[in-house]
């Protein structure tokens, strides 16, 4: 199955898990709205200026004609008289607009500012036409009662800066998946466990640890589980004693053709396996279906393919769960610095550094051997190079689609 066609499938199937619940706006980052959200006052709530300058009626506004200036108005600290005829009031940029005035004359417009008789302070504006009243109405950016968040909604820095402007104190979420991760294989052992203690043939489990940083900042409850044996009744007790208490689980190694390899035959038997293997390079053996009502991600057992199918799969799946909407691939043009191999038959996805040359074009090549076992291939990159699967190989300065890691990693 095609990368493209794998998204749909997926994307088609899952759904945002069932529950809710209300959590203070400050503890909402990276959250998904479970219902809409409304402005619980108008923005501004009052008449507000929009310019420093002097609030003054416009039919008073005559460049030979001075204004007695009887007060100030600032923000936080509004002028609470009324403007009358051949008066005005000092006002700052986003302060109330005094009752009675309905035109702010820019600070700019100043011709003259001298002490009348009385001791009062007499101003006289230049002559010109104001180009608008530069007062912001109420409501004039956002009214009390309009929805200003829908529901689906991921819950970035800015738009949460604008649910606080406009007065709400907590949220209703979809409650965090609840994601279990497992390693599969014999051969594993801990990260942290003395290189000398580590016998022949045994290897440190980076995939289980590198999966659970990928997820840990979306809204997730990553869920510890043990280490997979290499035995078919124990693989098969495991994920279903796990799928009881997870919406999602997902398993590295064990999804390949060879002997210890039981995991896409256990979903199948245990529940259903909606497909297996990926026209992919890296991640080709990868399983995906579902035991009761938990889904489940077999992914390859070689850390690069582990990472490529999370990122390009198991990721934007997770986002679903949550409540939110896939993210869509993004994808960029760029030229080949040196020649890349490719054989046709599957589409590769190999690790590259792009750049921005002197001619504003970007330039990118890939990070060395490509084997689906050298993690070092992520070592200094910031994009994977897309190659179609019809594609032979590539000359430098051929065009090709890159995805930026930075995107993906969001």
């Amino acid at each position: 199955m095609d990368l493209e066609k794998a998204r749909t499938t997926l994307f088609a199937q899952l759904r945002s898990v069932p529950g809710t619940e209300d959590i203070p706006l400050a503890q909402a980052l990276g959250r998904v709205t479970a219902e809409p959200i409304y402005a619980q006052i108008s923005l501004p709530p009052f008449p507000a200026s929009a310019m420093d300058g002097y609030a003054v009626r416009r039919k008073d506004f005559d460049a030979a004609k001075p204004l007695r200036l009887i007060g100030q108005s600032l923000a936080g600290h509004p002028f609470h008289g009324t403007v009358t005829a051949g008066n005005c009031v000092r006002i700052f940029t986003g302060a109330v607009v005094p009752e009675g005035a309905d035109l702010i004359v820019l600070q700019e417009r100043l011709a003259e500012s001298a002490v009348g008789n009385d001791g009062s302070e007499i101003v006289r504006f230049e002559e010109h036409e104001p180009d608008e009243a530069f007062i912001r109405s109420i409501g004039n950016d956002v009214e009390q009662g309009q929805i200003i968040c829908p529901a689906g909604e991921v819950l970035t820095p800015l738009l949460l800066g604008s649910l606080a402007s406009a007065g709400v104190s907590s949220v209703q979420v979809v409650r965090r998946v609840r994601v279990g991760v497992f390693s599969s294989g014999d051969e594993l052992r801990d990260p942290g466990t003395p290189p000398a203690d580590l016998a022949l043939g045994q290897i440190y489990d980076s995939n289980a640890f590198t999966l659970a940083n990928l997820l840990q900042h979306l809204p997730v409850e990553l869920i510890p589980l043990q280490r997979l044996a290499d035995d078919e009744q124990v693989v098969a007790t495991a994920l279903a004693d796990a799928a009881k208490s997870c919406d999602l689980l997902i398993t590295s190694g064990g999804v390949s053709v060879g002997d210890a390899d039981f995991i896409g035959a256990t979903i199948a038997r245990l529940g259903q396996l909606a497909f297996w293997k990926l026209n992919l390079k890296p991640g080709k053996p990868l399983a995906f279906g579902r035991i009761d009502h938990c889904w489940i991600f077999g992914l390859p057992g070689n850390p690069v393919s582990t990472i490529v199918t999370c990122l390009l799969l198991v990721k934007p799946s997770v986002q679903v769960l949550c409540g939110g909407r896939p993210s869509p691939l993004l994808r960029v043009d760029a030229k080949l610095a040196s020649q890349v191999l490719h054989t046709p038959g599957r589409a590769e996805y190999q690790r590259g550094v792009y750049r921005e040359d002197n001619n504003g074009e970007l330039r990118v090549a890939h990070t060395g051997d490509q084997g689906s076992n050298r993690l070092s291939t992520f070592t200094g990159a910031n994009c994977l190079i897309e190659i179609p699967k019809e594609a032979a190989d590539l000359p430098a300065d051929s065009v090709v689609r890159i995805l930026p890691l930075s995107d993906l990693l969001a």
